[in-house]
């Protein structure tokens, strides 16, 4: 042993017997043996992957080959196989995405079938009546004779129809003289840019129905309306009759309607038409000016009534209105308030406010559904639907006015809004 100058012998050894060395020994020693059988294990495994891959790009190679050789031939084929190669690669390729298209164009297919052919069965069905307006006496008469091949709803078999005739008198634009100030004129503005034109205001003149005949899909009715009509304000009027099914437990059904402008009708002698049932439309009868303010702290709404534009024939203190506001919740109505009876005008001015109180969870969920009624204060039981309005959510052009009211709390939010019947 070699011993460099200024170091010392160490005696280094374990404290154990041998026996203990030697056992330690052989434990290494096999453990070593199995680390190193694991290694040549992954790397035997990595080569067979490697030859794997190989093989995979060897034939993908060999494939493109052919298809280069195939595409060789094409081209010295001409035009005409080129395209049927290029077809049948094509759909080689979309074989599993053309599965899936065509069962979403048959499901849509049928869907479209199975729409139409609903609507087909909704606007089933013709109507006939008679219209004569008598110049000497100066009315309008209007005769309901028959209907054919109504439609039954879809949990019956029969149908109960009767017929709604309502005259709408429209007045004319260059006679229209409403006093309106800067904020209402952008707002109308910003309406026609937004929705198109206007459709035009139209006020009822009467309203009439006919008699109920139970249990008929082609009911014979011979009903006669007459109602005094102006000669000048002929022109202007359109019959409306809806065909409706009664319903004694709900709501009746329009089974489809008619409408017919005397504008272009001679109806000095009476007059029989046959015309087939359309799908029914709401008509625009005036508009509601609304505030809407959400109160969180104290859960609760307040619904502002500020005006009512309406066209009528007679206004003033023969005729009065009052707004009837409810708050419905998943189609149950929870509360509901009215306001005072104004003189009808025009213009009737309210600015009153109905105060809801709501939780949290309702105000996202609910609607309000506001009713103007016409009233004579001569007959109080006596009360005529002008029109109506429901905004809250999923309502269109109210849903704006509701998302405001929201976004903008303790703040009152005013709009205009149509009302319709």
């Amino acid at each position: 042993m070699i011993l460099l100058p200024g170091t010392e012998q160490l005696d280094i050894r374990m404290p154990f017997p041998d026996e203990v060395k030697y056992t330690i020994l052989g434990i290494s020693i096999l453990l070593f043996l199995i680390a190193m059988g694991i290694l040549i294990w992954q790397v035997q495994k990595c080569c067979v992957r490697a030859n794997d891959s190989k093989d995979l790009v060897s034939s993908l190679v060999t494939e493109d080959k052919s298809d280069l050789s195939g595409n060789s031939s094409l081209h010295s084929q001409g035009p005409r196989f080129k395209e049927e190669y290029a077809h049948e690669q094509v759909r080689r390729l979309s074989r599993c995405l053309s599965q899936d298209s065509a069962s979403a164009s048959v499901l849509n297919g049928s869907l479209e079938s199975l729409e139409d052919q609903e609507e087909e069965e909704q606007m089933r069905g013709s109507l006939h009546f008679s219209l004569y307006y008598d110049q000497l006496q100066a009315q309008l008469v209007v005769t309901v004779l028959e209907a054919r091949e109504l439609p039954p709803r879809d949990f019956r078999h029969s149908v109960n129809p009767f017929v709604h005739v309502r005259l709408l008198w429209a007045r004319e634009a260059e006679n229209e003289e409403e006093e309106e100030d800067e904020e209402e004129e952008e707002e109308r503005r910003r309406k026609e840019k937004s929705f198109g034109a206007p459709q035009p205001m139209q006020c009822v003149l009467q309203e009439w129905q006919s008699r109920l005949v139970q249990n008929s899909s082609s009911p014979a009715f011979g009903d006669q309306f007459s109602c005094a009509v102006p000669e000048e304000d002929v022109l202007r009027i359109t019959v409306k009759l809806e065909v409706r099914d009664f319903d004694k437990y709900s709501r009746h059904e329009i089974l489809g309607e008619v409408r017919t402008p005397l504008s272009n009708l001679n109806i000095s002698y009476p007059l029989d038409l046959w015309q087939d049932l359309q799908r029914p439309r709401k008509d625009l009868v005036g508009e509601v000016l609304l505030s809407l303010k959400y109160m969180p702290t104290s859960q609760r709404i307040e619904v502002g009534v500020l005006k009512i534009r309406i066209i009528s024939k007679s206004s003033g203190a023969d005729r009065a209105l009052y707004v009837r506001a409810s708050v419905q919740c998943n189609q149950c109505k929870l509360r509901h308030q009215k306001t005072a009876m104004k003189p009808q005008w025009d213009v009737t001015v309210f600015n009153e406010v109905m105060i809801f109180v709501l939780p949290d969870s309702q105000v996202r969920e609910c609607t309000i559904a506001v009713n103007v009624y016409e009233v004579h204060p001569e007959k109080k039981s006596s009360k005529h639907l002008i029109g109506q309005l429901t905004m809250g959510k999923g309502r269109q052009s109210e849903d704006e006015h509701w998302k405001l009211m929201t976004r903008s709390l303790r703040q009152p939010i005013a709009k205009w809004h149509p009302l319709y019947v």
